[in-house]
C-alpha cells in the first residue's frame, strides 16, 4: 500500500488542465536558517491523499538538490547514500545528456547547474488567484527568513488547449502506478510496480531500489531532474515550410516528426488526416500499441519523439525492458507564445520546463536521453536522434518509412536548447520533518557550504 500521507502531491497528482504555476529556487546562507524554513515550508506542503479530488489541484512541493542537503549539514554518510548521478549534479553530466554547444553548461542561464541553487519551491494551481493563495505560506517562510535567498523564479502555465509552443497538445501519456488508484492513461498497458518511481516500495525487477539513508530520508522519495527547455518555434516552421508545398503537408510533416498531430490525435490510430475530437479524448487518445499494428513505423516513424521517448512494446521480443525507463514527465510551458504564421523569431524566451519524477536518474532520465533521444542504435538508424528535441546540428536526418520508397528528410537543425537544469531530491513529509530537525547535524559542522 502507498502511503499517501507521506508522498507529495505533486509525485502522483494529475495536473489540472488549465493551470498556472511557478519554480522558486532557494539558497541556504545559514543551516539554522534552513533548518527554520523547512519546518515553516512543511505545513505548507500537500500530500497525495487527494488525488482524484478537486480540492488537491493546487498544491506546492518542496525538492532539493546535493549541495542543499550539505547546506543543511546531512552528514556525509547519508549524503554518500544518494545515487553518484545526484552527487554530480546534472552540469557534470552534460557530456552524458548531450548538452554541448548552445545547451553547454557555461552557456546556462545562472544559477541553474551551480552549487548555488540548495532548494526548489514548486507551486501549481488551477488559476493565478489559487496559485497565489497555495503559494503564500511558502512566500512567507523564505521571505521572512534571514539566512535563505530566493536567486530564481520561473512562472509557467498550461493553457485550456494544453499545447505547447510547437503547437502540440502536451503531457497526454503517463505512466499508471500500481496502487495509486489512478486509471491508466492507455487502458492496454499495465500499471507499473510503485517502486519505479517512489522509494521504497518493490520495483519492475521485483526488488527495492537503492534509496539513501537512514530509511526515513529516502522512504516515499523521489528524484527530480528539472530543466529549461528553449524552444525555436521560428525556425521548425521555417523548416517544415521549406520541406513541403502546402499547409496540409506541414502538419502531417510536423505529426510524423512528433508521432501526434497537433491535437493530440496518434498517427497510430490516425496516420494520414488529424482527428481534433480523438485527440481531445483522454479516453482514447492514449489507447494504442506499436509492435503488432506497426512493426516497421508505416504509421507513426519509428524515429518520431513520442515513439521514442515511449516505445511501449516495441521491445516486447527483445532483451530491452521498456518498462524500466519510463518517464513521470510534467511539461510545463514558459514564455509567450509566438503568434500563428510567425516565421522569424520575435526574441522572446519560450518553451517548456521539463520534470522528470522517478526512482533512477541513470536508469529512467539519463537513459531516455542520452540512448533515445540522442542516438538511433535502437531503432536501426545510428546517425538520426530525435528530430523534435535532440541535438540535431543543421545536418540532422529523419526517416518517414513509406512504401514502395521511404521518405528522408535531411538537414535539421536544433530546435530545442536546454537553458540549464538541475537534479533534485523530492522527500517525503517525514522525511522533510527529519531534515528540518538540527539533531542530525554532525558534531563540528559549521555554516552552510557554497
Amino acid at each position: 500500500m502507498l502511503e499517501f500521507n507521506d508522498i507529495q502531491s505533486g509525485v502522483l497528482h494529475p495536473r489540472p488542465t488549465p493551470y498556472a504555476g511557478t519554480y522558486i529556487m532557494l539558497r541556504i546562507d545559514e543551516r539554522a536558517a534552513g533548518h527554520q524554513l523547512l519546518k515553516r515550508l512543511t505545513p505548507a506542503i500537500a500530500s497525495a491523499t487527494d488525488l482524484t479530488s478537486p480540492a488537491g489541484d493546487a498544491w506546492v512541493a518542496v525538492a532539493l538538490s546535493y549541495h542543499g542537503l550539505k547546506a543543511l549539514g546531512v552528514p556525509q554518510a547519508s549524503l554518500e547514500s544518494f545515487s553518484p548521478e545526484f552527487q554530480q549534479g546534472m552540469a557534470a553530466r552534460a557530456a552524458e545528456l548531450g548538452d554541448v554547444g548552445e545547451s553547454a553548461p557555461e552557456k546556462w542561464e545562472w544559477p541553474l547547474g551551480t552549487s548555488e541553487v540548495h532548494l526548489v519551491i514548486a507551486a501549481l494551481a488551477p488559476d493565478q488567484t489559487r496559485l497565489a493563495k497555495v503559494l503564500e505560506p511558502a512566500r512567507q517562510a523564505y521571505q521572512q527568513m534571514p539566512g535563505v535567498t530566493a536567486i530564481y523564479q520561473q512562472d509557467c502555465y498550461q493553457l485550456p488547449t494544453g499545447r505547447e509552443p510547437f503547437g502540440f497538445r502536451d503531457s497526454i501519456g503517463q505512466p499508471a502506478i500500481e496502487g495509486s488508484g489512478l486509471a491508466p492513461s492507455n487502458p492496454q498497458e499495465a500499471p507499473l510496480k510503485a517502486g519505479e518511481f517512489i522509494l521504497g516500495y518493490l520495483d519492475e525487477s521485483g526488488r527495492l531500489p537503492p534509496q539513501p539513508q537512514p530509511e526515513v530520508l529516502g522512504r516515499n522519495g523521489s528524484y527530480v531532474a528539472l530543466r529549461k527547455l528553449h524552444q525555436d518555434v521560428a525556425a521548425f516552421r521555417r523548416y517544415l515550410a521549406a520541406h513541403t508545398t502546402s499547409a496540409a503537408e506541414e502538419e502531417w510533416l510536423a505529426a510524423k516528426m512528433m508521432g501526434r498531430w497537433r491535437s493530440g490525435a496518434p498517427l497510430m490510430l490516425c496516420p494520414e488526416h488529424d482527428d481534433p475530437e480523438l485527440g481531445a479524448d483522454p479516453r482514447r487518445n492514449n489507447d494504442f500499441l506499436y509492435a503488432d499494428s506497426d512493426p516497421k513505423g508505416l504509421k507513426c516513424p519509428l524515429g518520431s519523439h513520442a515513439r521514442r521517448v515511449n516505445p511501449r512494446d516495441q521491445f516486447k521480443h527483445e532483451i530491452t525492458q521498456v518498462n524500466r525507463h519510463r518517464l513521470i514527465r510534467r511539461g510545463t510551458v514558459y514564455g509567450p507564445l509566438l503568434p500563428e504564421g510567425v516565421l522569424e523569431d520575435d526574441g522572446a524566451d519560450r518553451g517548456i520546463i521539463f520534470v522528470f519524477i522517478g526512482a533512477s536518474l541513470s536508469r529512467q532520465f539519463e537513459f531516455v536521453q542520452s540512448e533515445w533521444v540522442n542516438q538511433g542504435i535502437f531503432i536501426g538508424a545510428p546517425s538520426e536522434k530525435d528530430p523534435m528535441c535532440g541535438p540535431n546540428d543543421g545536418a540532422g536526418m529523419f526517416t518517414i518509412p513509406k512504401q514502395p520508397i521511404r521518405q528522408r528528410l535531411h538537414g535539421l537543425p536544433q530546435f530545442v536548447t536546454n537553458r540549464g537544469g538541475e537534479y533534485f531530491f523530492l522527500p517525503g513529509l517525514r522525511a522533510l520533518r527529519w531534515l528540518a530537525d538540527a539533531e542530525y547535524v554532525a558534531e563540528g559542522g559549521g555554516g552552510a557550504e557554497r
